[in-house]
């Protein structure tokens, strides 16, 4: 029997969501591979209880780290396996086996991030470059969450479309039941979960938010997400007369994150930059209207199901936004159609699209 090694070391992050249903899928269809499962000790337990038939092998090695190169090859040596699933573009630019690699966006290579050390980053921007190019070359078969996606890192690696599969991704609907935030019930807000790096364009969020507030004095802004130093600096820019009426939540529970999606009167995404835009998803599924922003894969991923705006004009922003919800009309039709638009997904089609992708160059 062929043997499949998946890298797994993103397992319980918000990109590792991907590779942690990709692999709960893919138990599901019992595929005739040996399977084994590389992960990080905190997640040894999490990957044997939703993949219990496959081998679940610990690794130490971080990611963007020196001991990756080297370490993780020698790891993946050893296990012999026939084909590796490197489920991020960062892995050891030596590794000679035969590999898949999934890329989930450019982004890393077009933004920088104020919360890093500056010089770091930088360098550590220039070695993805290489990462991405290296792996996009030697990899016999790349899989990425969009058309989107796949144009961009065709035209940036010069690689051949046909060695590009588009696996798209979903959501599911929120188990937990919804758990109020006292401080927002009764109250009418607009809302945006996620992380604060500088392509979320959230200095503009904030700004098209005061232009609504002279239309809407009792609007709130929510920004749910756990607070790092990004948070912090947004909050810390926030003018003094919207002091109050932008409520950074910190981390929220799925629980309140699913009775924020069904009370806002909004879920608006300002990315610059996406490679599938899944929190978008999710707000549909739970009932939520959709403003997003027109850039990269997020029209191809909502289609009609979205009210769009140019994300670098904030008052195509705040239009949009205002237009919501104020149109009953327009806002009924997107509620119902988010819904129909979350439902073309599937976490299982992708994971058997994947296991086609893995028997094709296997020869199976």
């Amino acid at each position: 029997m062929k043997k499949l090694v998946i890298d797994a070391r993103e397992s319980g992050t918000s990109t590792g969501r991907y590779i942690d249903k990709l692999i709960e899928h893919l138990h599901k269809l019992s595929p005739p591979l040996e399977i084994v499962i590389l992960t990080k000790a905190q997640r040894l337990d999490f990957m044997r209880q939703i993949a219990p038939n496959f081998t679940t092998v610990q690794t130490t090695y971080e990611e963007f780290s020196f001991g990756e190169q080297l370490g993780l090859k020698r790891q993946l040596a050893g296990l012999q396996a026939d084909l590796v699933h490197f489920g991020m573009a960062q892995q050891p630019v030596l590794f000679k086996g035969k590999a898949i690699t999934t890329v989930h966006d450019l982004t890393t290579l077009r933004f920088k991030n104020p919360d890093k050390n500056r010089t770091v980053f930088i360098i550590k921007q220039q070695v993805y470059k290489f990462v991405i190019k290296r792996a996009a070359r030697k990899s016999v078969r790349i899989l990425t969450p969009s058309q989107f996606v796949k144009d961009d890192l065709v035209a940036y690696a010069g690689i051949q479309p046909e060695k590009v599969t588009v696996t798209y991704e979903a959501a599911e609907p929120i188990a937990d039941p919804p758990t109020p935030l006292p401080d927002l019930q009764n109250k009418k807000f607009i809302m945006y979960i996620g992380r604060p790096t500088p392509h979320k364009n959230l200095e503009r969020l904030i700004k098209a938010f005061a232009l609504l507030r002279a239309q809407h004095p009792d609007l709130l802004l929510v920004l749910a997400g756990k607070k790092d130093a990004n948070y912090r600096r947004i909050e810390a820019t926030v003018p003094e007369k919207l002091r109050g009426h932008v409520i950074f939540t910190d981390f929220v529970s799925e629980g309140q994150l699913r009775w924020l999606y069904e009370h806002c009167a909004a879920y608006v995404f300002p990315s610059l930059s996406e490679g599938f835009g899944l929190p978008g998803l999710e707000a549909m599924i739970h009932g939520a209207p959709v403003v997003s922003s027109n850039a990269t894969c997020l029209p191809e991923i909502y289609d009609e199901a979205a009210h769009y705006f140019d994300p670098l004009d904030v008052t195509s922003m705040a239009d949009a936004i205002n237009e919501v919800i104020t149109n009953k009309t327009l806002r009924a039709e997107l509620v119902e159609k988010g819904r129909q638009q979350a439902n073309k997904y599937s976490w299982q089609r992708m994971a058997e699209q994947t296991l086609s992708a893995y028997q094709q160059v296997l020869g199976m």
